[in-house]
């Protein structure tokens, strides 16, 4: 297989989705066919939010395996999933988070990073994941990530994967003279930290009820 695997949109989902259960919910991973699909058709922490089938997903399982990144398993009357992204790519467990959040959320920022990554690796703070960004922009075999062109109005640049090819680079216009979007951009940034901080006390509160 080539250096840096070329997965569908779907394929990064489902990879993401596998990534994802398997340490926020443990106790039901691997997964079955049906909770791959609901997994992938989540309306909360995924960008851009999809509705699939087990039709689809059992597709996009099969784009993955003939790439040795699924594991499946019949011991019981349903088949079950687990993935193997961590041998295939041959990254440590703190990247393969970083690349898990990026796979389902797109685009995002070292700090946003830090955040969304909370539940699946807590990093002690940004330049720790701007370390692990860095080796997954710079590795031999080909990059895994890259830094995308600071947008106008952003203070920080975004980080993309590139497990599905390079991305489309979207530059917003240049703001008009007096324009707001500076701040309008860090409220929406702010906006987004907070709403991924509640999701994060929801999933604790969850845990010790």
């Amino acid at each position: 297989m080539s250096a840096i695997p070329q997965l569908s949109l779907l394929e990064a989902r489902v990879l993401g989705v596998l990534i994802e259960k398997q340490r926020t919910v443990p106790d039901t991973y691997p997964l079955s066919l049906n909770a791959l699909a609901a997994g992938c058709s989540q309306k909360t922490s995924r960008d851009p939010v999809m509705d699939v089938s087990e039709a689809d997903v059992a597709e996009a399982l099969a784009g993955l395996r003939s790439q040795s990144f699924i594991i499946e398993s019949s011991g019981s009357r349903v088949t079950r999933y687990a993935h193997n992204a961590d041998r295939v790519l041959g990254v440590p467990t703190q990247s393969i988070a970083i690349l898990c959040v990026l796979l389902l959320r797109g685009p995002q920022t070292a700090g946003e990073l830090r955040i969304n990554c909370e539940r699946l690796h807590r990093f002690a703070d940004i330049s720790a994941v701007e370390g692990f960004l860095d080796e997954l922009a710079n590795r031999t075999q080909g990059g895994l990530v890259i830094e995308l062109p600071r947008q106008a109005g952003a203070r920080e640049t975004r980080w993309a994967h590139l497990l599905c090819g390079e991305p489309t680079i979207t530059q917003a216009p240049p703001p008009a003279s007096g324009s707001s979007s500076a701040l309008e951009a860090r409220v929406s940034q702010l906006e987004a930290e907070v709403a991924a901080l509640r999701e994060i006390v929801a999933a604790l509160q969850t845990q010790r009820s």
